[in-house]
């Protein structure tokens, strides 16, 4: 039998796949969210030269921002004040994602739970202890799952 180029397999050789660049969330709040996200969780909120080129028209009209990671992914938050949640009820969870999350110095970890405490943050459930880490789950303000996890000390 003979091959085509149209039916041969390919994928992708393991590793080709650098990092997550980024993440884009619709959100339908944007002030509530760019609270959320820089002065509670405190990712960098990107500005002036750092924002990317392509992005700039959309976050001076406050249709986007866009935040980093410590690691270096970039979290985009787009404004839909039209959106509605899949379910108005939060423990209900979206189709296709499912949380997003962060990883924080088990040294942290208790007092990233007051914080969000201290803030009040919807939680969701925990702490919990695995024996992978210690979690906590809670809502943003659009009612999307987010953690904090640390590996266990």
């Amino acid at each position: 039998m003979q091959t085509t180029p149209q039916s041969q397999k390919t994928a992708l050789v393991p590793g080709s796949l650098r990092r997550v660049h980024h993440i884009a969330l619709n959100v339908k709040n944007m002030q509530a969210s760019r609270h959320f996200y820089g002065n509670i969780l405190g990712l960098h909120e990107l500005t002036g030269d750092e924002v990317p080129e392509t992005l700039v028209d959309l976050v001076a009209k406050g249709k986007v921002a866009n935040f980093v990671t410590p690691d270096g992914t970039i979290l985009d938050l787009f404004w839909e004040p039209e959106l509605t949640p899949p379910n108005p009820d939060p423990t209900q969870q979206f189709t296709r994602a499912n949380h997003l999350a962060f990883d924080i110095d088990p040294q942290l970890f208790d007092t990233a739970v007051e914080v969000l405490k201290q803030h009040q943050i919807q939680i969701d459930h925990g702490p919990v202890t695995r024996p992978t880490g210690r979690g906590i789950y809670f809502y943003d303000p659009d009612g999307f799952l987010v953690e904090i996890r640390c590996n266990p000390l």
